[in-house]
């Protein structure tokens, strides 16, 4: 389990780096100026505070595996709407969605951890998987890049980032069965 939630990890980031590195070259490739993707950047980098806050309502009442299955839906999600859409007023709007669902995914792993795992054991477990988390980061960005170069477009790039988020959202299903499978039943109710 803590293996798959360092796979987990890096490819949800892989994913979210995507736009949060390219998103300023990629308007500059489109001929939007940089100017305009820094402002899609800083829009998509404050709206993930307000994510962040709603993801930690939302865990609270629905638990790790759950939040982390819809932040990963929604994200890859948000990042397939960039593949259509190149206008700069849909560029603004996809920005700002992406901002508002990417911000929950990387802090619903440590209450994962604490769910799943005894609390003597959540240093470690939290430490290691949030560092795969910023390895994932470091990856994308690089690996996004690596895909321009090799292409000439951010297209391959986009579809790169929504596979390796479909992978994550697979592991977070996953887990998220096996979890569901532990339980005990539900007594029946009292005719």
């Amino acid at each position: 389990v803590q293996g798959l939630l360092v796979i987990a990890g890096v490819c949800c980031c892989v994913a979210m780096s995507m736009p949060q590195v390219h998103i300023v070259a990629y308007c500059v490739d489109l001929g939007y100026g940089p100017a305009r993707g820094a402002e899609m950047l800083s829009l998509m980098l404050g709206l993930g505070i307000v994510s962040r806050l709603a993801s930690g309502w939302i865990l609270d009442r629905i638990g790790g595996l759950p939040t982390l299955l819809l932040g990963s839906v929604l994200q890859a999600t948000a990042l397939a709407f960039y593949l259509p859409f190149d206008g700069l007023m849909s560029l603004y709007v996809i920005s700002g969605l992406f901002g508002l669902v990417q911000g929950g995914i990387v802090p619903s792993y440590a209450f994962i951890i604490r769910e799943l795992f005894p609390a003597r054991e959540a240093g470690f477990r939290v430490s290691l998987t949030i560092s795969a988390t910023m390895a994932g980061m470091a990856l994308g960005g690089w690996l996004s890049g690596a895909i321009y170069d090799a292409t000439g477009s951010y297209q391959a790039a986009l579809i790169n980032g929504v596979a390796w988020n479909l992978v994550n959202a697979l592991i977070a299903v996953f887990l998220l069965q096996r979890l569901l499978r532990r339980l005990p039943a539900a007594p029946a109710a009292a005719g």
